[in-house]
Order: C-alpha cells, then structure tokens, then sequence
C-alpha cells in the first residue's frame, strides 16, 4: 500500500505538482492534512500560487483525496472541491492500518494521543505547524509531512518544503526541492 501524506498547501499549485511528481502520483490514497486553498494573513502569495487551479488539479488527480479542514478551509472551499472537508479529522482503515489526520489547530496533543490509545492508531497524520516531524512512540507513528510552501521550521535541515509517502509501513518525509528524503522511519 502506498499512502501520500500533505498539508499547507496554501493555494500552492506549484507545490503540489512537485510533490505528485516526486511521489503523490503513485499513491493509492493522498492524506490532505489541511490549509488546502487560502495563503492566509500571515503570509504572502508564493510563485505558484493559484488556489483555483490547485482544486481543479486535486479534483482531476484520479485517486482518492481525504483532507481534515485546517484553519485557511473555509465552507467556501468546498463549492470548488469535488471531495468532502472533514472536520475535526479524518478516520480511515486502509489495508489493516488505522490512520487519523487531522490539522492540528482544534484537538489538543493530549486529546489526539486520547484518541490515538483508545482506537488502536497505526498512524497520526497532522499538519499546521509547518515543519516535518517523524515520530514513533507507544506502537504508532506521528507523521507531520510540513509544508509545500511556508517552511517554518527553527532548524536549518527542517526548514524545507516537504510532504510524505508512506510505503508498505515506511515512512519517509521528502523535500519537494531537491527530492531527497529528509527523514525516514522503517
């Protein structure tokens, strides 16, 4: 099973077509975890930027999409998606692995971990902070797959555009610029 996992795109259709060249397009689902469409205040438009055609390029990928709403989602989004914004989180068994994804902006870690115990999660999937992060603890895998577009990140290594695939139980976080594997856990 392959799984692509992304987030914050924030309108960035250049992101997202680098990260299916560099992997998303041999997914057989693509986890969304939210900030799908709009910049946001905080920042400013990035070359690439075109939050209408990222939704055509979304809705025209051919695989399944499930994306958590992130807090750039409005209700408005969703008049240009062809799939559902879930909200608080996205819950899915594929191929026996539990995953929940969610952006990580409503639910608290504490709630999330909470979660996470009580339906038996293979894997945690958040979004919202820009900057990958790569965990495993207590039998399951924290996935932050960063940002295609706004790295925030205080470290130099981690302050790269990034998104992630998950391959058979592998997990590796790819930089979007130089298509290398950032981080990877087996």
């Amino acid at each position: 099973m392959v799984i692509g996992v992304i987030s914050d795109t924030h309108g960035n259709l250049a992101g997202w077509q680098r990260a299916w060249e560099l992997g998303l397009s041999e997914a057989e689902v693509i986890f969304h975890c939210g900030d799908l469409r709009y910049h946001g205040p905080k920042f400013d438009p990035v070359e690439g930027y075109a939050p209408r055609e990222l939704a055509s390029s979304i809705n025209r990928c051919g695989k399944p999409v499930l994306v958590a709403r992130g807090n750039g989602d409005s209700e408005v989004d969703q008049l240009v998606l062809d799939i559902p914004i879930q909200q608080p989180y996205v819950f899915a068994v594929i191929d026996g692995m539990r995953l929940l994804a969610t952006h990580g902006h409503i639910l608290s870690m504490e709630e999330l971990f909470s979660l996470v115990a009580k339906w038996r999660i293979d894997f945690l999937l958040t979004g919202h902070i820009h900057r990958p992060v790569l965990n495993k603890t207590n039998g399951f895998v924290h996935l932050n797959p960063g940002t295609v577009t706004y790295p925030l990140a205080k470290e130099p290594e981690l302050n790269r555009r990034t998104f992630a695939m998950i391959r058979d139980g592998r997990v590796a976080i790819i930089d979007i610029d130089s298509g290398e594997e950032v981080m990877v856990q087996e």
